[in-house]
């Protein structure tokens, strides 16, 4: 049997909804926009947009990270706290005195061993993605927090503190950090062969090891991804906090979860895009910045995005019933 026959079949039928869904929630971010600009005079000012752009793009950034996972039918619940993690790192790491450039590649690559342990945890142990990202999620605060005895390391390189503040064209460089990422993303999982893999994986595992694909080195692929994604937003909020902090981005998995939950990626596996979540994670933070400048209570934000899951996994559940 054809792999590329059996795996390149998985993700078309999905094509045409995904566009239909990002057409959708385009259109919804675009009317919270003009919602927004109608209710306050604050929301249209150049410092707001800005501070929307770089309030979402970390969880963007997260998003397209978790999507690869969770097209699996896997969950990275790690990503939080290896964002908390790695900014402990590369501070510590510039503070020793280690190169910019070295500090960077060096923190990526915690990244990348991360993942390779879940990979490993689910894999070659058994334990499933839930358990083995959750213990991570624990062990990395504990370390981090052992490593910086409680407080929190300072970072006095003004060229690396200095890129998150700055813009680009106009644009934030922190959003230009979305497109460096979405762009191989899209290439990656809607162009390449191991895009399909995933998506594969995600749909039937032994259907696709019977059909040729190797599902181990894809599950670990996924979790790679997923946990350089994460170490690379360390990297972005030590860069604009200025500190390496380990019990930083505490929620930030959910956060991430819910934006690529929200942008279509279906929580059963072998359904998800790039778009959505990107689309999912700025609907996100677009919702969080106009409930401050309208003073809406914080927790209202919480249970708007909650009822926003409860729908799409509804609805969800609704389209794969229609399908069978």
């Amino acid at each position: 049997m054809s792999v590329d026959t059996t795996t390149e079949s998985a993700p078309a039928p999905r094509r045409g909804t995904n566009i239909l869904l990002g057409l959708t929630l385009l259109g919804l971010l675009l009317f919270l926009w003009l919602l927004l600009g109608l209710s306050t005079h604050a929301f249209w000012t150049p410092n707001n947009i800005s501070n929307v752009l770089r309030q979402g793009a970390m969880t963007a950034i997260l998003a397209v990270g978790q999507t690869f996972v969770i097209i699996t039918a896997g969950i990275d619940l790690s990503v939080g706290a290896i964002v908390g993690f790695t900014s402990v790192i590369v501070a510590w790491l510039l503070q020793a005195g280690v190169p910019l450039w070295l500090s960077i590649v060096l923190t990526l690559l915690i990244g990348v061993a991360i993942g390779a342990f879940h990979g490993f945890g689910i894999v070659r142990m058994g334990l499933p993605p839930f358990i083995i990202t959750l213990a991570t999620l624990t062990s990395l605060r504990g370390i981090g927090l052992l490593i910086t005895n409680g407080s929190t390391i300072s970072i006095s390189h003004d060229g690396f503190t200095d890129f998150s503040r700055a813009d680009f064209l106009g644009v934030p460089s922190l959003f230009w950090m979305v497109i460096l990422v979405a762009i191989p993303a899209f290439v990656f999982l809607h162009l390449s062969r191991w895009g399909r893999y995933l998506f594969a994986v995600g749909s039937n595992k032994e259907a696709a090891r019977l059909s040729g694909v190797n599902v181990d080195r894809t599950i670990y692929l996924a979790y790679i991804l997923s946990a350089t994604c994460a170490a690379f937003v360390g990297l972005l909020l030590a860069s604009r906090i200025g500190i390496g902090n380990a019990t930083q981005a505490e929620g930030w998995e959910l956060q991430a979860i819910a934006s690529s939950v929200i942008g279509g990626t279906s929580l059963f596996g072998a359904v998800g895009s790039v778009h959505g979540p990107l689309l999912g994670a700025f609907i996100l933070a677009t919702i969080n910045n106009g409930a401050n400048l309208l003073n809406i209570n914080s927790f209202w934000q919480r249970i708007i995005t909650g009822l926003l899951i409860i729908v799409i996994v509804y609805f969800d559940q609704l389209r794969r019933r229609g399908s069978r």
